[in-house]
């Protein structure tokens, strides 16, 4: 996978998340959601080695 293609697949990975996020409500949001949301950060991160 080049350069472009990681960049397009990250951008598209950080809306999903954003939307997530912002959908999510803080006083309904459990430690599992938190954990998931962590999960989806560590795989953008490993996507990018």
């Amino acid at each position: 996978m080049n350069q472009q293609d990681k960049v397009a697949q990250l951008k598209m990975h950080l809306d999903g998340f954003m939307a997530r996020l912002e959908k999510m409500d803080p006083s309904e949001t459990s430690l599992q959601d938190i954990d998931q949301l962590i999960n989806l950060v560590e795989k953008m991160e490993e996507n990018l080695k």
